[in-house]
This record gives structure tokens, sequence and C-alpha cells, in this order.
């Protein structure tokens, strides 16, 4: 008799999996429709794709500019450098990586800067962002702007979220391989995970930016949020070293504004994301814990405040798609 009411559950269960399932689509639709600036958004659980539509803008196999998404991008870039010792350490200064970039005006002890310093965006130098950010990018001259700023904080102490930072990074990095950093971005993640890298901004001296304005498409977010959430490997090749993904998600510091934690390069939930976040609400997202990946489009001019809707999209991500899982 037990055996035949264990059976009978078991069955029901099964067969009720399907419409739980269907439910939790239909929420997560209901919740789509509440957010008309998303584009697009994926859902990965391993190997089976959960949830991939774009109701607004081009699909999901356009380019996209992921904006400060990128920043995570260059993180990823400095944990390969490491791994083929063209850098020496996550904690070597720029004045032994990249001597040749720091100019005449560079303020005192930025060549001090570490690039674990830049990558956790706490270099200390008054930030290029926000109110700063036009007259940074109109400068002739972006690095030497970035590193003759004022020391507002010490070096490795509070967040200063910067894109001169990442910039600054993003050179040191072109320094010490070699390569541009299109060229280490087509080798080291473009190839092996098989994604188109198009060229993207270049400042006044030809550096490629580092943080902002870089274009993927939807489908190849969705591939760096996999090869976060399994430690750095995709499709049982490793192509980012296992110890520089878990160092990533070490928290160094914590936003002002989103009150997220912050490790190399990348934003850290308490629910347990890793996530890469950029303008208007763009977002790379692993949760290892529960075996997913998300990739997250947006209208790309709007902007998405940790008041507004990048909330909204937290609340996405801690609702209906962590019920998915």
């Amino acid at each position: 008799m037990m055996y035949r009411r264990t059976f009978l559950v078991a069955t029901a269960a099964a067969l009720s999996t399907p419409f739980i399932a269907r439910a939790q689509a239909d929420d997560l639709r209901s919740a789509l429709d509440a957010l008309p600036q998303l584009h697009s958004l994926q859902i990965s659980r391993g190997a089976d794709t959960l949830f991939a539509e774009a109701p607004r803008g081009p699909g999901l196999d356009r380019l996209a500019n992921i904006k400060s998404c990128s920043k995570s991008i260059v993180a990823l870039l400095l944990g390969a450098a490491i791994d083929r010792d063209e850098v020496t350490s996550v904690t070597a200064p720029l004045s032994e990586v990249a001597p040749n970039i720091l100019p005449a005006s560079a303020t005192a002890g930025a060549g001090e800067i570490t690039l674990e310093d830049l990558v956790t965006l706490r270099a200390g130098l008054e930030r290029t962002s926000g109110q700063n950010y036009g007259a940074w990018v109109n400068s002739r001259h972006w690095l030497a702007d970035a590193l003759s700023r004022p020391m507002v904080a010490e070096p490795g102490g509070q967040m200063l979220y910067s894109t001169g930072s990442t910039h600054i990074l993003g050179a040191a990095l072109t320094e010490a391989t070699g390569q541009s950093l299109l060229a280490q971005t087509r080798e080291r993640l473009g190839r092996p995970l098989d994604i188109e890298i198009p060229p993207w901004t270049r400042d006044p001296q030809g550096y490629y930016m580092g943080g902002n304005e870089m274009a993927l498409r939807p489908t190849a977010m969705l591939k760096i949020a996999k090869l976060m959430r399994d430690g750095g490997q995709y499709e049982n090749a490793q192509v980012i070293p296992e110890s520089w993904i878990t160092a990533s998600t070490v928290p160094y510091a914590r936003s002002p504004w989103s009150g997220l934690s912050y490790g190399y390069g990348w934003f850290l939930s308490p629910s347990g994301y890793t996530l890469a976040r950029g303008y208007g609400g763009q977002i790379i997202a692993s949760h290892e814990a529960r075996n997913l990946a998300v990739a997250i489009t947006s209208d790309p001019n709007q902007p998405a405040r940790s008041g507004g809707y990048f909330g909204d999209l937290m609340r996405l991500l801690d609702g209906p798609v962590l019920a998915l899982a």
C-alpha cells in the first residue's frame, strides 16, 4: 500500500512538472511585460536553455553595445595575461608593468597603483565617470588625463567607479602583452568561445577603450555567463584559469550606489550572482550554486539606476529567474 501511494505521488509530481514549468515561464513573461526597457533575456541551467526571447530590440543575434560590461571582459583578459606570465602578478604596479603609459604630468604615486587597484576600481584617482565622463573622452590624451587627476582616496581603499581606471588597465595589458585589447579579446575569448568581437572605440593614441563601448551578440553574452558559471571552462576547455574566476568573486569593495560587492571586475550580489553591469541595463550574470547563466540586453540609451530599472532587473534575477532553478 505504501509503495502504491508513493508511486502515485511520484507519478503525479512527474506529470505536473510541465505545468509548473509553464506557470513559471508565464510568470517570467508577465515580469518582462512590466519592463518596457528590456530588449532580451536568456537563461541557461547547465546545458539546457530555459528561456531565450527578445520581446523588443534587434534580437538575440544582432550586436548590442554592452557598455560597462566591457570592464568585466578586461578583467578576464588580466587573468589570461597573468596565466601566460605576461604580467608577473595582480599586485604588480604600473611602473613595472607599463611604465611608458605614465605621463610626465602623472599624479604623485600613480606609478605605484597596482593592477589589482585598477581591476577592483580602487585606484584612488578622481573618477572619469559620471559628471567627468564627457570632459575625459573629449580630452586629447585619455591616459594622461586619467593618470594626472588628483588622488582623492588611498589606492586599494574605497571603490571609485571610473571607466578611466579600466582604460588604464587595458592600456597596461596592451603594453605587457604586445597585443591590442581587440587582438587579446579575439584570441583569448572570441576564438575559444566561437564569438564575434568587432572593433570598438579607440582613444586618440590608438588604445582600445577599456571599460566601455564593446559590442557583443546577446548569444555571445550568454556564453561568457556560462564561462563564469563553469569556473572558466567552455565546452570542456579551460579558457580562463579557474583560480582567476575564483579570485574574481572575492569581495574587495562595495558600490556606494547599488550596495553590491565588487571583485575583480565583477559585481557580487547577496543572492549569489556574479554579474557584469552596463549602462541602460546590460547584464552578464552567473549563479554557480544554482547552475544558472543569464544574459540581459536593454535599451542602451536610457539610464538604469540602482534605485530604478537596474533595481527592477535585480528583482527579476532574484525572483522569477531563480525560481526556474
